[in-house]
């Protein structure tokens, strides 16, 4: 116990001295009032008579409310307290005369209250903490299950279960199974305040009771040693100081705390080492001895609760990160399956996912310019390359005849052209050998080889002629990337005719023909354009049927408008400017860019790089892309990702 007498100088105790001088009462000066701490010892404090009135008296309360035991002495005649002080900070008044009996009484009684407020203080202070404890638990709970990176969980249950035991190094281990399929212990993670230069690498051991990470495995209990290198005799584990010697560190007490599921399963181990007094580095032996403290039944308890927080956070990340793995399958086999139906493409989508990445990602960094606020979280990336990957696969819904249509003819009026060229080469000998037979015939030799020659030069007028046409027709039927083409040969042969098997006269090239050569820009014509077109309408509504999560929810929409142009005139919506989201605008460029100087392809030749971005240059100028994008597109130089 503890007794205090608050005086002032002028006051005598006269015939108390004795008596406080023999409860070894301590006297403080009213001047020293300031200094007054209560301690872990139950304290009672005397205020004499005119110490009342110097000191202020509101200032007792707070250290009534931390536990002292405030006793107020009465003066000359004094048999109640004024009503100024305040009676609710006392434990007592002694009304004059102040006896030594009625002091003692009064000294007793104030030490067992003060003994009650202390205890009520340390409660309340043990229940604050465990509270806050609690309160932490949850939210270090809550943050372990939405974390989604697997590498940041880690770190983050490492490090709470430091900061939590106070511990100065730790380590993480993962139960992982081997090409046997048996269980081991994978050391993931590590951490040393003390020493945090250490380099670590991972290495496997197994789950027995060699080691103190595997028996904690094993059992599935805790195992608390207050100093790893007096283990028990008999003990089947040992402690591996390979690393203490190695770098000169001293593992005194340690804490291993099994990751168990709901299920009871171990699914890691938690390795706390030298659980420590204050936040400062172990830097010394004496550091050692007089800060390390062994791990106490609560911090045993904490780091229970902490490490099943942390299993079945780790459950749920591994099941996280293997449907992830799964749809990250599913979405390669869908762009395998459009890459099937096309083969010309093969590699596209790829291409375009990683260059649509990377010019995002310059976005991003980009701190100028009108696209200076844009910022993408790693969601948004992920989401921006899934839309990417998957923005043709409407091609699955388009007719195969026309989605890889090489030429501008269809295939069937290909081969009716070569079969009419074939037969006109045929009719043009035919009549040459039937002219020079009735030649003979009518006139025998005289003549005949001068009716000949010419005979012949007519033949080789009229087969040269239709090899012409051939000739054109072939050039037109290649498409080109840009509008172009003369076709004024082409219908002047248009007015050619023939003589079919029945004498009838037919055209060389029929209507029909002529309106798919005369295709001034690749091999469609509008009724094919528009199947083709309409993938992106096929794609929309296949993404649309995706169950997606909400990061990942804007891919239908990302997808649908890759062929939008900023002026409006893109489809299939004909949507403009700022309603075509950004990372559409991105994915656009890339797009375009891949089509145009990937590989050559039977419906197109590739073009080369300069020409691919003078191309896209033009389409800047004309209003059709944005231009801030494809200047980071140029400078990022985007275009040499692959």
């Amino acid at each position: 116990m503890r007794f205090l007498l608050l005086h002032s100088p002028l006051w005598v105790p006269g015939p108390l001295a004795d008596a406080l001088a023999a409860e070894s009462v301590e006297t403080r000066s009213v001047a020293h009032a300031s200094g007054i701490r209560p301690d872990h010892r139950p304290t009672v404090l005397l205020i004499d008579p005119l110490s009342r009135g110097a000191f202020p008296a509101r200032g007792l309360i707070p250290l009534a409310e931390v536990g002292l035991a405030i006793v107020a002495l009465g003066g000359p005649g004094e048999q109640e307290l004024p009503d100024a002080f305040p009676a609710d900070a006392l434990s007592a008044f002694i009304a004059a005369p102040v006896t030594r009996r009625r002091l003692l009484l009064a000294l007793r009684t104030g030490f067992r209250e003060a003994a009650t407020r202390l205890e009520a203080h340390r409660v309340g202070a043990e229940a604050a903490l465990r509270t806050n404890e609690v309160a932490e638990l949850t939210e270090i709970g809550s943050q372990l299950l939405t974390e989604r990176d697997h590498r940041a969980l880690l770190d983050t249950i490492l490090d709470q279960a430091l900061r939590l035991s106070q511990s100065d190094a730790g380590s993480l281990y993962l139960v992982e199974r081997n090409d046997d399929d048996q269980p081991q212990l994978r050391f993931k993670l590590t951490r040393n305040h003390s020493r945090p230069d250490i380099a670590f690498s991972e290495i496997v051991i197994p789950i027995d009771e060699t080691s103190l990470a595997g028996y904690a495995a094993l059992t599935n209990e805790p195992l608390v040693l207050d100093d790893v290198y007096q283990i028990p005799s008999g003990s089947r584990y040992s402690f591996n100081s390979s690393f203490d010697e190695r770098h000169g560190y001293r593992t005194r007490s340690v804490l291993v705390i099994p990751m168990a599921n709901h299920r009871g399963e171990v699914t890691g181990v938690l390795q706390l080492i030298n659980r420590k007094t204050g936040s400062a580095p172990l830097r010394t032996a004496k550091d050692m001895d007089r800060r390390v403290v062994p791990y106490d039944l609560h911090t045993v308890r904490l780091m229970r609760a902490l490490a099943g927080h942390a299993a079945v956070s780790v459950e749920n990340n591994q099941l996280y990160q293997s449907i992830e793995r799964l749809f990250e399958g599913f979405v390669r086999a869908a762009v395998t399956a459009i890459e099937q139906r096309d083969p010309g493409t093969s590699g596209h989508s790829a291409r375009v996912a990683g260059m649509t990445v990377a010019l995002a990602s310059a976005v991003d960094r980009e701190r100028r310019g009108p696209h200076a606020a844009v910022r993408f979280t790693a969601d948004q990336i992920r989401e921006l390359r899934y839309a990417a990957l998957l923005h043709d696969f409407g091609k699955v819904g388009v007719r195969e005849e026309v989605l890889v249509k090489p030429r501008k003819l269809p295939d069937r009026d290909r081969a009716l052209i070569q079969q009419r060229h074939a037969f006109l080469l045929r009719t043009a000998e035919w009549r040459f050998e039937r002219a020079r037979a009735d030649y003979l015939e009518r006139c025998g030799r005289q003549g005949y080889d001068c009716f000949l020659e010419e005979l012949r030069t007519r033949r080789d007028a009229e087969m040269a002629l239709v090899k012409r046409f051939l000739d054109v027709v072939t050039a037109c039927d290649e498409p080109t990337v840009l509008p172009q083409g003369d076709f004024c040969t082409l219908q002047q042969f248009a007015k050619e005719q023939y003589e079919d098997v029945d004498g009838t006269l037919q055209p060389f090239l029929r209507p029909e023909e002529i309106r798919y050569l005369t295709i001034r820009q690749g091999s469609l014509d509008e009724a094919e354009r528009r199947e083709i077109e309409s993938h992106v309408s096929h794609t929309y509504d296949f993404l649309q049927r995706i169950p997606w999560t909400p990061e990942l929810e804007r891919v239908p929409e990302i997808a649908w408008a890759h062929h939008e142009k900023l002026d409006g005139t893109g489809y299939p919506r004909g949507i403009a400017g700022e309603e075509i989201p950004i990372q559409t605008r991105i994915m656009t460029i890339t797009d375009i860019y891949d089509a145009l100087s990937a590989a050559d392809r039977p419906y197109k030749r590739a073009v080369d790089q300069n020409r691919a971005l003078d191309i896209l240059g033009e389409e800047v100028k004309a209003g059709l892309l944005d231009a801030a994008l494809f200047k980071l597109f140029l400078d990022a130089k985007i275009y040499l990702v692959r």
